[in-house]
């Protein structure tokens, strides 16, 4: 494999790990914060309502846990392709 095949083979995996990571926080942010904050408001979480917690704190928790969750995806991928450290 040359060079700018596996430049661009590791671009697009990339990318595919971005948009998939992505998607997951706009599916809690916007979907679980607003879309369904409703159905979630019947469950209490630390004495709050489920949709008033994930619009407030838990969007950003998802967000925290998907930067690391990034970084041990690329690292691997980095590994794979050879641009490891």
């Amino acid at each position: 494999m040359s060079n700018q095949e596996k430049a661009t083979a590791y671009w697009k995996e990339n990318l595919r790990y971005l948009l998939i990571l992505l998607s997951i926080w706009f599916a809690v942010s916007y979907g679980a914060g607003i879309l369904f904050k409703d159905a979630l408001n019947n469950v209490k979480l630390g004495g709050f309502p489920l949709g008033f917690w994930f619009a407030q704190q838990g969007s950003i928790y998802v967000f925290v846990i998907l930067i690391f969750v990034y970084v041990r995806l690329m690292n691997k991928l980095d590994k794979k392709y050879g641009y490891d450290e």
